[in-house]
């Protein structure tokens, strides 16, 4: 404990214990200035764009709980509280039981729960078999939306389902828990959406009405347990015998485990440390409080968090078991100098070990409690407040403030990387550059949707695509640290040539790109900003490629013109996909609408923009795999399939005139009579059979699967209200977007 012993602390001066914490190497130095300077404080104005009617900062003092010993380290624990006696007291007992060879902590792996209410049910129990035989299916959507948690090892691990007997006026009520592992963030709002977003699924599996979909408070799938064993020499005091202090903290303990309003005040003192401590980290200790609470009333009566009993050599043994689910990274984490500067005090890996740490001191706070009553008497709006504190951390300046915190609330992904996202795009926006920009800063690689042809032009059909509004940006930066590529809205931070942790096809188009170009000795940054859903169909991993084949031509001035830029990419995509027909990667580059049959390529014309809804199933599109699948069954029937893509091919030219002159209910006849080929080759899925039924009985002439197939997305004419026509689909639990395709592209791209 030399490092850790700071005696007499008490006694020094504030600038003293700081001096004395930057000597023992508890404060760095940058921290010790800070700390002395006082400027970690917030002020007015950063305290200002947290919540709401601001009229100034509160300042609470910062104390270090001292002695402690947790599974053989030592700890200085800073706790922010102003109640007086609670730093010393905890602190006390800590040298106490540290004397007698520390506290001892275990805990679960931590689970944080959301559940999900489901109301209107003909047959509950039906839908609870249904609910548990679909288990894969919900856990991969809910991880589905949090690509980046998932890579990192978290994600949804597990479901629960409970039904409440006639709980409700409308009937039986039926939950669904699903048990999260957010790793070390505090997850709250990673919960709560993924709630959000498994809700339509789960109404489409149980037949009923999903109504409440949030996070539970109960976090008791995150249990820490807490041990102290203290022999009684320790124990005595000048008045008391240890034995004395020993059957005294025992008798008190019985108290408060029979008789619920003891055991109020028993818990609020285990608490007393816990918040300090959740305070300073910058954890959420109304969460904590209430799951603590919750939990000792779970039984018959509310009773005591502790036990403390006598083992058998009389040694006074001390138990806190609570859930304590907690964080040490998140946007509002970061928005506190002060949070920052106490992390690095209490030097913690994980919020696992966070955890434990807060469990010894509230089974400290209680011993220290119990001692001094049994021997000498003792005389103490979410989502929107978070949006705020991330936009801070993220550096939004005054006049965009507002926007991005809107922006960030309506898009679910209250998080620091997302909010950088919406300052960049508003910045560019105010330079009147966007997706087809030229400028020197941005390389921009085309969207696209394939209107027909799919599948029979790999095999030397025609087919017909055109590119999209959204597209992939993308640029280069210095680094000195290796190859990277950061993709913030997939979720993804990789760094490259790292064959261990990369084995996904991007990466390794990527690294062989990079290596061809010879600029795989240089160290850099690969910044990727899709505005393309990945994985849906729409073309992009061509778009990526060109971007960041683009980007690499611009930083190293490799001055590729259109056509190098399309080799590249086709390369790439030969990585991603196997065998791709290059018109993905044709289209991402030209950003021309075009009749493709390689190597041929004819610009085509049309007299007006077509107006157009893309359905988004939410099920990746795998290409690989699904044109695999098509080799494999044309290996078995081959002169069926080449009939059936000749039909397609008939089809995709007939369609020339129609897509020219804008007669979409010629195009529309075609586009269905397509699709029904696609679906006879085993590409189309129920969730794009659904999207279609959604998009023609709203008075779509035409729709049909685009790209691979086998989930992605469905592209569906909608000469007349496709926003309503978006919103049907939205209703049934789908994404789509409204656009249109054969627009004039306001510039060329740099070749």
């Amino acid at each position: 404990m030399a490092r850790m012993r700071l005696p007499k602390f008490y006694n020094l001066s504030v600038p003293d214990r700081l001096l004395l914490l930057k000597d023992r190497g508890i404060l760095s130095d940058a921290d010790y200035q800070l700390m002395l300077s006082e400027k970690q404080r917030l002020t007015a104005v950063d305290v200002d764009r947290m919540v709401e009617n601001v009229i100034g900062a509160f300042t609470l003092p910062i104390g270090l709980g001292l002695n402690f010993l947790i599974n053989g380290k030592e700890y200085a624990i800073p706790m922010v509280v102003e109640e007086p006696s609670i730093v010393a007291a905890v602190s006390s007992a800590a040298k106490t039981i540290s004397r007698a060879g520390g506290f001892h902590v275990v805990s679960d792996e931590p689970r944080l729960m959301g559940q999900i209410q489901v109301v209107e049910l003909s047959h509950p129990e039906r839908a609870r078999q249904a609910i548990l035989q679909n288990k894969p299916e919900i856990i991969e959507q809910a991880n589905s939306l949090h690509p980046r948690m998932v890579g990192r090892g978290g994600g949804a691990r597990d479901l629960e389902v409970v039904v409440h007997t006639g709980a409700s006026q409308r009937g039986d009520m039926l939950i669904v828990n699903l048990l999260v592992d957010t790793q070390d963030a505090m997850g709250a709002n990673m919960v709560n959406s993924m709630c959000e977003g498994v809700a339509p699924l789960i109404e489409k599996i149980t037949g009923g009405m999903v109504f409440l979909r949030i996070l539970s408070n109960l976090t008791d799938r995150a249990m820490v347990r807490a041990e102290a064993v203290i022999p009684v020499n320790l124990l005595k005091n000048k008045q008391n015998s240890g034995e004395r202090v020993r059957d005294g903290i025992i008798l008190a303990n019985e108290f408060a485990k029979v008789d619920p309003y003891r055991a109020a005040t028993h818990n609020k003192g285990i608490m007393n440390g816990i918040d300090a401590v959740a305070i300073a980290t910058g954890n959420d200790w109304r969460a904590i409080e209430a799951a603590a609470h919750a939990y000792a009333g779970r039984g018959t009566s509310y009773t005591s968090l502790t036990r403390w009993e006598q083992n058998d050599k009389g040694d006074l043994v001390g138990k806190l078991t609570i859930p304590l689910k907690v964080g040490t990274v998140g946007g509002n984490l970061r928005s506190n100098k002060a949070v920052q500067v106490l992390q690095r005090v209490i030097s913690v890996k994980t919020a696992r070990e966070l955890a434990e740490v807060m469990g010894a001191v509230g089974l400290a706070q209680n011993f220290s409690a119990l001692r001094a009553l049994s021997t000498e008497g003792i005389q103490r709006g979410h989502m929107s407040l978070h949006a705020r504190s991330v936009a801070v951390s993220a550096g939004a300046t005054p006049d965009m403030f507002e926007t991005v915190v809107e922006q960030l609330v309506a898009s679910g992904e209250i998080k620091e990387w997302k909010a950088k996202e919406i300052i960049r795009e508003l910045e560019e926006k105010e330079t009147g550059s966007g997706l087809t920009d030229t400028g020197a800063e941005m390389a921009t690689g085309f969207g696209k949707v394939i209107l027909l042809g799919e599948h029979a032009v790999v095999y030397g059909s025609h087919a017909i695509a055109a590119p999209l509004r959204r597209g992939i940006r993308a640029r280069i930066s210095e680094t000195g640290i290796g190859i990277r590529v950061v993709i913030p809205r997939w979720g993804i931070e990789a760094k490259l040539f790292d064959q261990v942790a990369n084995g996904h096809s991007m990466y390794h188009a990527l690294e062989q790109v990079i290596t061809g170009l010879e600029l795989s000795t240089f160290s850099f940054d690969i910044e990727v900003f899709p505005d393309l859903p990945r994985s849906m169909g729409l073309g992009g991993s061509a778009a990526l490629a060109v971007a960041v084949i683009r980007a690499l031509s611009d930083h190293f001035r490799l001055g590729m013109d259109n056509e190098t830029v399309n080799d590249w990419a086709f390369r790439s995509e030969k990585v991603v996909h196997g065998m791709p027909s290059g018109i993905d990667n044709t289209v991402a580059t030209f950003g021309q609408f075009i009749l493709y049959r390689k190597p041929d390529i004819r610009t085509l014309h049309v007299a007006s923009p077509i107006p157009i809804v893309i359905g988004l199933t939410g099920k990746s599109g795998h290409t690989l795999q699904m044109v695999k699948a098509v080799r494999e069954a044309r290996g078995k029937a081959p002169q069926l399939y080449d009939n059936i893509f000749k039909q397609i091919d008939e089809l995709t030219l007939t369609s020339l005139p129609a897509i020219e002159e804008g007669d979409l209910e010629t195009l529309g006849r075609l586009m269905n009579v397509t699709h029904g080929l696609l679906n006879s080759i085993g590409v189309s899925c129920w969730e794009l059979e659904e999207l279609i039924q959604i998009a023609r009985s709203h008075g779509s002439p035409g729709a049909k699967l685009t790209g691979s197939g086998g989930g992605g997305a469905m592209i569906a004419l909608a000469p007349e209200k496709p926003k309503k026509m978006a919103a049907a689909m939205k209703e049934a639990g789908y994404q789509s977007f409204v656009t249109e395709i054969g627009f004039s592209p306001k510039g060329e791209h740099r070749g």
